[in-house]
Formats: C-alpha cells, sequence, structure tokens
C-alpha cells in the first residue's frame, strides 16, 4: 500500500521493521521518539538515537550496521508500554539537507513481506524530518505519513517533543547561542555514549538496577527529569565506551572488553562498574564461585554449602517478587526482564529460578484462564496472552495441556460465534447462487407429540442462507430472517423460530460446538457481528474480576480447590442477578456444575 502526505494505514500489532531509503553519497541517520498521551516523552530515555540505540522496553531498536543507502528501525508494537501513544519516526542529515536527498523512501514491513510504502517527496533544504508516526486508534495501531521538515534541525525536533539536549557552549553576553551542530556523517560503534545523570554504581552484592515495585520516589523523577541527551558524537578528550556485547539487549556478565581477565557487567544498555574476577573452576571446584567442592562419603561430589546457601536465601525473596511482577505486569516487560537480569546477576542458573517459580507461575496461568472464560467469550489477545504465557514459563503437564485445550476449544467456538466459519463441502446437496454450507453433520430432530417424543435421524445442514433438516421420511428448512435464537438446553441444541411451527430441537454429538456455529450463522445473516472488544451484558470488569479473585484467595469458596476455576453469579443473571464483586465468588467447574442455576 502506497501511502501518500497525511493518509494513514491500520498496521499489524506485531514486531515491525521500518526502513528508510534513499540515493545520495549523504547518510541519513534514523531516530525514534516513544510519546505518552500529552504527545511528549516521559523521560529521555524514550528517545532512541545512534548513542541510545535499544529503548529499556525493547520495542524499538535501531539497526547500527544496516545496508548501505539505508536505515533500519525494528519496532516490536505488542512490547510497547500502555502509556506510549505514539511513536515518531524522524531523522536527520549530517553535512547537508534533505533538499540533497533522492528518492527517499519509508516502508514499513512486516513479517511476511512490505505492508506499506511512503514516497517522500519535495523535501525542504533541512537537517532533521519528521517522517511518520505510528499511534494507538480504537484499540489498534495505525501509521501515519507525515514527511515534515525541522529548519532547528535534530536538536530543534526532540527539544519540541520534551527533550533535554546538551548544550556544550552555553549562551552568555558575550558568546550568543551558536547554530545546532550538525551530526557527524559516519555511524561508529565506539562513538562516546550519551552523557548520564549518574545514580550511583552498583555493588558487589546489589544488581545495577535493584527490582523494586513501589512508587518513584521524589529523587528519582528529578533524576528522569534532568536527564540530558547529548546529541554531539564529536566529544573531544573522551575515551570511546568499549563496544556492546554480542547480545546487547540481554543484562548479563560478559568478558570485560578492558581486561579480559574478569567479568564486567552489562545492564542491556551500557557497561558498568560492576566487575568480577573470572572463575577458572575446575571438575571438581563450584562453577559459581569456583571453591572446591567436598567429596561424598560414597562418592560424587556435594553442593557448594556456600552457595547452596546464597542461593536458596536469593530465591526466598525472589520468589515473592516474581509473584508481584506476574500478577502486576505478566510475564513479559522491562519488569519481568529486571527479574531475570536479577537473577543472572547473582550468577544463579534460571533452570533453579524456573523450578521456583513454577507453583506460582501455574497459579498465574489458572488465573489467566479463569479471567479470559469470565464472560464466555475467549478472544485472540486471551488466547496469545495464554500461549505466550506458557511458553515463557517453561509450563509443562497433565495439568497444562488440559488449560490449552480447554482455551483452543473456548477460542474456537468465539470465532464461530462471531461468524468466522468453515466452509464444507456437500456433494448431491442442491444450494442456491452464492450459497455456501458450514456445517454438516449427523443429527436426531426431536419433536414432542402427545403421546411422547420422536425422534428422526438425518443430517444437519447449516448454510449462510438457511437451516436444513433431512431426515428419513421428513425435511424441513428454516430461513434464518425467521430464526430467533440459538441455545444449548440439556444437551440438546434448541432453535426459536417465528414460524407459526416455531423452531426445532436437535440432539446432535456436540451441542457446544453445533450451537456456537449456528450462533455464528445467524449473526452473519442477521448482520449481528460484534465489534471486535464488544461483550454482552455477561461481560465483567477487569477490575471486578481481580477485586473477587484477591477477596477469594484464587480458590474454590465451596471446596477450596486451586485448579478449574471459574467465576460464578451467586444470584443468576437468568434470575436478575448483577455482575458485581459483592454477587461474584469463585468456584472450581465441579462446584459450579452441581450449582447449576440455583441460588
Amino acid at each position: 500500500m502506497k501511502l501518500s502526505k497525511g493518509a494513514n494505514a491500520p498496521v499489524p500489532t506485531s514486531l515491525l521493521a521500518v526502513v528508510i531509503s534513499w540515493r545520495s553519497e549523504h547518510a541519513v541517520d534514523a531516530h525514534a521518539l516513544l510519546l505518552a498521551e500529552a504527545g511528549a516523552v516521559r523521560t529521555d530515555r524514550d528517545l532512541v538515537f545512534f548513542n541510545a540505540p535499544r529503548h529499556m522496553s525493547q520495542a524499538v531498536t535501531l539497526d547500527q550496521e544496516p545496508a548501505p543507502g539505508t536505515a533500519r528501525l525494528s519496532i516490536s508494537l505488542p512490547r510497547t508500554e500502555p502509556e506510549v501513544a505514539r511513536i515518531v519516526v524522524a531523522g536527520s542529515v549530517d553535512d547537508g539537507t534533505f533538499g540533497d536527498i533522492a528518492d527517499l523512501t519509508l516502508t514499513i514491513e512486516a513479517a511476511d513481506g512490505p505492508i506499506a510504502q511512503f514516497d517522500i517527496t519535495d523535501t525542504d533544504a533541512v537537517a532533521a524530518m519528521m517522517f511518520g508516526e505510528f499511534y494507538r486508534r480504537d484499540g489498534q495501531w495505525r501509521f501515519r505519513a507525515i514527511g515534515q521538515g525541522w529548519a532547528s534541525g535534530l536538536s530543534g525536533l526532540v527539544t519540541e517533543f520534551g527533550v533535554t539536549v546538551d548544550d556544550p557552549a552555553a549562551p552568555t553576553p558575550d558568546r550568543p547561542r551558536p547554530a545546532p551542530t550538525a551530526l557527524p556523517q559516519h555511524r561508529s560503534s565506539t562513538s562516546p555514549a550519551r552523557q548520564r545523570v549518574s545514580v550511583g554504581g552498583p555493588t558487589d552484592a546489589t544488581p545495577p538496577r535493584q527490582l523494586h515495585h513501589s512508587a518513584p520516589s521524589d529523587q528519582d523523577d528529578q533524576l528522569g527529569r534532568s536527564r540530558a541527551v547529548d546529541l554531539d558524537r564529536r566529544r573531544h578528550g573522551i575515551d570511546p565506551p568499549p563496544p556492546p556485547p554480542p547480545n546487547p539487549e540481554r543484562a548479563d556478565w560478559h568478558s570485560d572488553p578492558e581486561h579480559p581477565s574478569r567479568v564486567r557487567w552489562w545492564d542491556g544498555a551500557e557497561w558498568t562498574s560492576a566487575i568480577r574476577a573470572r572463575p577458572q573452576p575446575g571438575p571438581r571446584d563450584c562453577a559459581r564461585c569456583g571453591n572446591p567442592r567436598r567429596r561424598k562419603l560414597f562418592g560424587g561430589l556435594a553442593p557448594c554449602e556456600r552457595c547452596e546457601s546464597e542461593i536458596e536465601e536469593f530465591l526466598t525473596h525472589w520468589h515473592t517478587q516474581a509473584w508481584r511482577v506476574l500478577t502486576a505486569f505478566g510475564p513479559r516487560g522491562a519488569e519481568w526482564a529486571e527479574l531475570w537480569a536479577s537473577l543472572r546477576y547473582q550468577r544463579i542458573d534460571e533452570g533453579l529460578g524456573r523450578a521456583a517459580l513454577r507453583d506460582v507461575a501455574l497459579t498465574y496461568v489458572e488465573r489467566l484462564v479463569a479471567f479470559a472464560f469470565a464472560d464466555g467469550e475467549i478472544e485472540q489477545a486471551e488466547y496469545e496472552a495464554f500461549e505466550y504465557a506458557i511458553e515463557e514459563l517453561a509450563l509443562s503437564g497433565p495439568l497444562v495441556e488440559d488449560l490449552r485445550r480447554r482455551m483452543y476449544r473456548g477460542h474456537t467456538l468465539s470465532r464461530l460465534r462471531g461468524g468466522d466459519l468453515p466452509v464444507v463441502r456437500t456433494p448431491g446437496l442442491h444450494l442456491d447462487p452464492e450459497e455456501r454450507v458450514h456445517l454438516d453433520l449427523p443429527a436426531v430432530h426431536v419433536r414432542q407429540l402427545a403421546r411422547g417424543p420422536k425422534l428422526t435421524d438425518g443430517r444437519l445442514i447449516a448454510s449462510n442462507k438457511k437451516l436444513r433438516f433431512v431426515g428419513t421420511d421428513t425435511g424441513t428448512e428454516l430461513p434464518w430472517n425467521r430464526v430467533v435464537s440459538v441455545r444449548v438446553e440439556q444437551r440438546t441444541v434448541v432453535i426459536a423460530a417465528t414460524s407459526a411451527r416455531g423452531g426445532a430441537t436437535f440432539d446432535v454429538d456436540d451441542p457446544d460446538y453445533v450451537a456456537a456455529a449456528l450462533e455464528g450463522a445467524l449473526r452473519v445473516a442477521k448482520r449481528l457481528i460484534l465489534t471486535p472488544g464488544q461483550r454482552d451484558t455477561r461481560s465483567i470488569p477487569q477490575e471486578v474480576k481481580a477485586e473477587v479473585w484477591q477477596r477469594d484467595g484464587g480458590k474454590c469458596v465451596e471446596c477450596g480447590d486451586g485448579h478449574y476455576l471459574e467465576f460464578d453469579h451467586i444470584i443468576p443473571l437468568s434470575r436478575g442477578g448483577a455482575t458485581s464483586a459483592t454477587n461474584l465468588q469463585i468456584l472450581c467447574r465441579a462446584c459450579n456444575r452441581a450449582k447449576g442455576a440455583r441460588i
């Protein structure tokens, strides 16, 4: 899709690549700004540029070695924090202007290829330009093509969005403010890093970024506001920083580039002052500290007592932090990354952390499932969040597989009810023009007569035009405009209709699936498809779910079981019960089935 200036288009909420290409001897540097709802950055860390090529949330990354004649940004929209409303994509030129650049093009690429292209023409003689922006609209992401130049250069552009720029030569009465300094043309991984506000170096016992969940203090907020970005990479007299490690987005211990005999902590953005001597353990030494391990009486080596005690003590507190992060943010984002970084800082194997986390991880997944099924609709986002959590938490076993099957079936039924219907082949069946069959399966037509129910075997066929039943000695048709509702009642599918003879009742092998497919076909025929995110009256607000879950302790209030949990209306909706915290409770599946519609 080609975009003109001012046009916008939807983009998938996934990992995208923004490629700026041109034809010129001049180099274009790409930049990104992550803006809050107010239209400004939250802190200077929300600017991604050549001296800070990766955002702390991992949502935006600048490729430091792009192909010649290109600049590239990787943008992960699922990782973008909820507070970020817009992602501005900009660029700047050194020793020239955009008027000297030919064939300037911005291309947005997804996993399966390009999805949008913006040819930027009629550029002015400016050193900085805002190419476009990603923005949120009705729960979806869109991209708007802008192509606006900035006469004051890159410093003026980023200052416009709230970034504080270092001024190496402040103006005085004798010395007026100089014009914005042009940025150097050549990219280099050894360029001086941006100036940072020192917040104290790490000690041997404390990771550089201490994990906490309290609100930021006034001092932290002051430091965040006073952080300044140095846009001039030609600082004289400053040694360039060491190059980043091979996997720069991961905080970990790496060989110190200045002293290979020791290891140094990389915090995911820069080298810190935390260093350790490189352990050289032998086959009988502890791999963590390098001290000799005791031999067991009957052979083998005993664990290192010192390390075992330290790991056990650390995991006790880490376990509590992990549960807070899971319930507040889920297994993703900066808080989750810092949780595992603190484990690596203590040189504790991640396998031990996952083993310690298994119980709370299972509880978290059970909570996800219960919240998803609270209103009977499993949306795509809920299903993807569940699958991501299973993979990220490395969970397996019969319980997990049962939950996975339940979520898959719930998601399938929700898609059917929403109108995402299969198309099946029906050889030998005469169809009307443009008629497509969505369901064709054995069924028993149940008719209540004075002498008792009459059962007729046959086939139930549902298309986009009508509902048919073809039996051995009878047949019936119901156009969708005469159908009022579809429901499951005592393991049968009940069709209510406006015809004189009423609806019909069918006994099928999987009534829930059949009812969901028929409801979807009815919605398509009557144009009753729900808009994305719309829920019916059974919908329970997220904050109410959290309140009820916290109050009931995440367990069944009847038997105390912690598995297969569901939200139950104490006074059923069918009897006028409200969807409120006082009328909701947590029940396991067995207790909920036993309660039924009783009060």
